[in-house]
């Protein structure tokens, strides 16, 4: 790395789920890390998910933030001055590609929606940073596609935020699921039951917010008025920026899937599915769909449904893999073994909740630093490569439901085998702005 000024900070707070919205306070004083050691960070994108990643970043002593990006002033003005009560000073953008001008900048975070995700990755690779991307890597699979040839064509550490496997405890449950001890699994299923997701209410298009770039919000995405209903969190339940709890929630449960059954791509998807919950809420996305995919060897149930958290085992999300001889349930509380019977006995040992024990994201952000010193690859919890091929996955589900059929995928030749769904799996930029060529 090259030689910083020297800022030590530690973060205060801890950032146990997905899209937790924290107001860490850095402390200057940490010392021990030499000038040469340090690592600058820049964060685009700090409403919600990038301020948690940032946080859960600077608790490693190398880490020295330098500057932030976000195109609403109002956030970037008030991650500044939070910074600021600590004595950290740092540039602030509103346009990520000045931010990557700056040559001192060694990694960045993008924390932005996932419309902004593919663009941002490559254009950071390509001018040299490293990069902490959130999930899902792309919005469609093509840009899936781009985001992997970009990481292998400029050789960055690219690590996306699927923080799970960072965790002792479900690294644990997968190594039981490999042991074979729950006989042969021929069905894993994978949920989110989200009861805290309240409906959307309609409201109308309105004025961009003072301090709001509102064009550069949208980048690629279709032009469209400003509606508070598709900006900052709730983004995610439109069609133009993000695949609703399918990509949300389904990459970090699919992930497990995946992990457990040694498991590439599904050989076919059909969704069923709607907004079933709250049929006049603003959403576009299903908040209620069952998804059926099939590996050859094993069928995968995926079930999500907002608004209600009683889901399979009475958890709200998890992966149960259900073999002949028993069924592994894990979630981000622990995991546990529950037997078969066969004439009234167990089939095999009971394994008791076995609880998580530590902070993935802490964690996850510490394999990070750790590779961007070491510049060894492989030692990545989740390279770009492994999360790309869960969004496909994920996107596969959606595809089928948008489609009204069941889809087909050809992982050989990285697409559908039917026309239709093929456009589904492409984006269409728009406002001037370029899909990356890589």
């Amino acid at each position: 790395m090259k030689q910083h000024t020297r800022r030590d900070f530690l973060v205060t707070g801890s950032v146990l789920t997905a899209g937790a919205v924290v107001s860490p306070h850095m402390l200057v004083g940490r010392s021990g890390i030499a000038p040469t050691d340090r690592i600058n960070i820049g964060a685009i994108g700090i409403n919600g998910q990038g301020w948690s990643d940032l946080d859960a970043m600077c608790k490693n002593p190398e880490i020295n933030v330098v500057a932030l990006c976000d195109v609403d002033e109002n956030v970037l003005n008030r991650r500044k001055a939070e910074l600021a009560k600590d004595n950290i000073q740092v540039a602030t953008y509103v346009d990520y590609r000045k931010l990557l001008e700056d040559k001192d900048i060694d990694a960045v975070i993008i924390g932005t929606p996932d419309h902004w995700h593919c663009k941002i990755m490559v254009d950071a690779c390509a001018a040299g940073k490293d990069v902490y991307c959130e999930k899902p890597v792309g919005r469609t699979i093509e840009e899936c596609r781009i985001m992997v040839a970009a990481q292998k064509k400029y050789n960055r550490v690219v690590q996306v935020g699927q923080w799970q496997r960072s965790q002792k405890h479900y690294r644990d449950a997968v190594q039981y699921v490999h042991s074979g001890r729950l006989g042969t699994i021929r069905v894993v299923k994978a949920w989110a039951y989200q009861g805290w997701m309240k409906p959307i209410p309609v409201q109308s298009d309105g004025e961009v917010p003072t301090g709001v770039h509102y064009d550069q919000w949208l980048g690629p995405a279709p032009k469209k008025p400003f509606n508070p209903n598709r900006f900052h969190f709730n983004f995610r339940w439109f069609y133009d920026y993000a695949g609703g709890l399918m990509t949300d929630w389904g990459v970090h449960m699919i992930d497990y899937v995946l992990l457990g059954m040694k498991a590439s791509y599904a050989r076919s998807a059909a969704a069923i599915g709607g907004k079933m919950g709250y049929p006049d809420d603003a959403e576009e996305w299903p908040d209620t769909m069952a998804t059926i995919y099939d590996f050859g060897n094993f069928n995968m149930l995926w079930e999500q449904a907002v608004g209600i958290n009683d889901g399979p085992y009475q958890r709200d999300h998890g992966v149960a893999y259900i073999g002949n001889e028993g069924t592994l349930v894990v979630d981000r509380g622990g995991w546990e073994v529950i037997p078969e019977k066969e004439h009234g006995k167990d089939k095999i040992p009971a394994v008791p909740r076995q609880k998580a024990v530590d902070d993935g994201m802490i964690l996850h952000t510490r394999n990070f630093v750790e590779v961007l010193k070491s510049r060894h690859l492989p030692d990545l919890h989740c390279p770009v490569e492994a999360a790309s091929q869960v969004a496909i996955n994920c996107h596969m589900g959606n595809i089928a439901h948008l489609a009204k059929k069941r889809v087909y995928w050809d992982a050989e030749q990285w697409k559908f085998t039917d026309d239709q769904s093929n456009e589904y799996a492409k984006p269409v930029y728009h406002n001037g702005i370029e899909l990356p060529k890589v």
